[in-house]
């Protein structure tokens, strides 16, 4: 740190011109502020004192000055709205093929230095390294692998396209072929669709926001339900901004169904696994978001004569039914049902009666065979035998002569008749 100057000045305020300026930049007032050029000296000296660090960005400023002793670019993060002015000496290239190019990725030694008289921060770089694009695809693996783990790529989160939907979202470079391929595919096959076109960087240190914007404002868009990322081919260095961490979770945070068409068919960046559906180029997301309407059609066409074949087989098969069913004879005369039921009737009536005239017959018989068995076991016809029956006043028959005496009056039944008599002599 600078020690503490006089102040060449003072408020109107300050009668004591004497008193030093405060050490500490806590210790500082209204009163007793520190000049700009000690608050500039100041910084410089904490700036100095920082170590040299390597750091990584995209160029996104450069113009190569052959023969010029320093060489001047800017760096910026591509996940964050963030940049440093970088020089160096030109010889920090030697041994390099060629010198950073506008959008390439490179890891620079820098140390920070502050210019008092401007204010700007800069990094004096003294060595430069281009990240090449084995390096870059590894670092999109392990991001690929780090998404994976969290699940973004799962496809229980993948949603269903629309099946015609009114209101496409598109999000593409400025007058480009993918533009032009999407919308006229698309317009081929159904006219009415509509589009909300999203012109942005699709390459480059700004793509990343741009298209990251544009998603969350179509996603936002209450008539856009479907949303279309398309991009022609490229190198791997093109087609980065689509690997990018910070645009695959904007892609992944969408609501709105999301389809991928970046590059061509071989191409696969992260934002592909993510997405929603992956076209493999933007005449293929075209035809995937929008129905063909002349197939449409003959679809309806072919529906309508399946139908119609199904209901005209239907008919004739119940009007042969019909046919049948009225040739049949219990229809051509219907009391011929009746007549057999009334002959089967008749015919159990007299086997009936037949049945019965035999059971009457036998019973007839046997009735006579008991008759005639009761009237020889009968009393009656031993009384016709002339033998009678004895029988005492209280109706007692008589078997034995010790049962009555003389005197007792008896009833005798005789075969025919009966009398009534007196015992005058008993005889044992």
């Amino acid at each position: 740190m600078l020690d503490a100057v006089t102040a060449d000045h003072r408020p109107d305020d300050a009668s004591d011109t004497t008193l030093p300026l405060p050490e500490m930049a806590a210790d500082t007032t209204a009163q007793r502020p520190w000049p700009v050029r000690l608050l500039a000296a100041k910084i410089q000296g904490y700036v100095a004192r920082m170590s040299s660090v390597w750091v990584e960005g995209q160029v996104v400023e450069h113009t190569y000055r052959r023969g010029a002793g320093m060489q001047f670019l800017t760096l910026r993060d591509t996940d964050a709205e963030a940049s440093l002015p970088v020089h160096m000496l030109t010889r920090a290239f030697d041994g390099q093929t060629s010198p950073p190019q506008v959008g390439d990725h490179v890891v620079v030694q820098a140390k920070p230095e502050f210019w008092t008289k401007t204010g700007r921060l800069s990094m004096r770089a003294s060595a430069v390294r281009q990240v090449g694009v084995g390096e870059l695809l590894a670092r999109i693996e392990q991001l690929r692998r780090v998404l994976a783990a969290e699940g973004l790529f799962d496809l229980d989160r993948k949603q269903p396209l629309p099946f015609l939907p009114a209101v496409v979202g598109l999000v593409c470079g400025r007058e480009s072929k993918a533009e032009h391929d999407v919308v006229v595919n698309a317009r081929a096959r159904w006219p009415q669709v509509r589009f909300e076109i999203r012109e942005v960087a699709v390459q480059g240190v700004d793509a990343v926001r741009a298209v990251s914007g544009a998603l969350a404002e179509l996603d936002a868009h209450p008539d856009v339900e479907v949303i279309v990322v398309a991009r022609g081919g490229g190198s791997v260095e093109d087609l980065l901004p689509f690997s990018n961490e910070t645009l695959v979770r904007a892609a992944a945070a969408c609501r709105t169904p999301l389809v991928s068409a970046i590059g061509h068919e071989t191409d696969t960046p992260l934002l592909d696994l993510v997405a929603d559906h992956r076209a493999s180029t933007p005449t293929d997301a075209a035809k995937r978001v929008v129905p063909d309407v002349a197939e449409e059609r003959a679809r309806v066409a072919q529906a309508r004569q399946r139908a119609l074949a199904a209901l005209t087989g239907r008919l004739e098969r119940e009007r042969h039914g019909l046919a049948a069913l009225r040739s049949r004879p219990v229809l051509a005369r219907p009391a011929s049902m009746v007549d057999a039921r009334e002959r089967e009737v008749v015919e159990h009536v007299r086997h009936a009666r037949h049945l019965l005239r035999a059971a009457l017959l036998t019973a007839s018989g046997d009735v006579g065979r008991l008759a005639a068995q009761v009237r020889a076991l009968s009393p009656a016809s031993t009384l016709e035998r002339g033998y009678a029956v004895v029988q005492r006043a209280d109706g007692a028959v008589v078997r034995d002569a010790d049962e009555v005496a003389a005197g007792d009056a008896v009833h005798v039944r005789l075969a025919a008749g009966a009398i009534d008599a007196e015992v005058t002599t008993v005889v044992r």
